[in-house]
């Protein structure tokens, strides 16, 4: 994404002392045409890329922003896993919210829902496993005091949500099978 439309995207930040959402819902957007695949409707890989702009709006909420990225500290995703649940057509309307699964010193779970914006259905999730990093060193690194305790904050409300029904899921075909 250009740096430029990425720094003028609104994302909202947390306020000391604000309730916190249960599932947190910072994001919303539309499928754009240059999304959309030889199907005629959004290609698998921008489901991704669209969850990664949930990501985004994450991270803008518990404070990493240029600065804490300048400052060499930033996350990485290090697993995802997604399921794919019914087609978007360009121009319709998403909405997203994002669980915090598990949370320490330096690792975050989380899982984001897409939902179609008018009909409210599930279009896709996504379970992503982060490592945040000293991005000079290229180790994993503690996550900075202030984004953690914004973090932590999200954690103990979110930690009494039941879990995702995809959550943890494996692939595979059984061995039994006789398809």
């Amino acid at each position: 994404m250009d740096n430029d439309i990425y720094l003028t995207k609104h994302f909202r930040t947390y306020q000391s002392g604000e309730a916190i959402d249960a599932p947190l819902a910072l994001f919303t957007d539309h499928v754009r045409q240059e999304w959309i695949d030889y199907n005629g409707h959004m290609s698998e890989s921008f489901y991704l890329y669209a969850m990664g702009e949930a990501s985004d709006a994450l991270f803008r909420y518990v404070g990493i922003n240029e600065a804490y990225r300048a400052s060499g500290s930033s996350f990485y995703t290090v697993e995802t896993h997604i399921n794919y649940y019914q087609e978007a057509a360009q121009d319709e309307p998403l909405r997203f919210t994002t669980q915090i699964l598990g949370l320490d010193h330096k690792r975050l779970h989380f899982f984001h829902h897409m939902y179609h914006g008018q009909t409210g259905n599930l279009l896709a999730t996504t379970e992503q496993m982060l490592l945040h990093v000293d991005m000079h060193s290229a180790t994993t690194a503690p996550i900075q005091a202030p984004v953690l305790s914004v973090l932590e904050k999200i954690w103990q409300v979110h930690k009494e949500l039941p879990a995702p029904k995809q959550q943890g899921r494996i692939m595979a075909v059984p061995a039994n099978n006789k398809a």
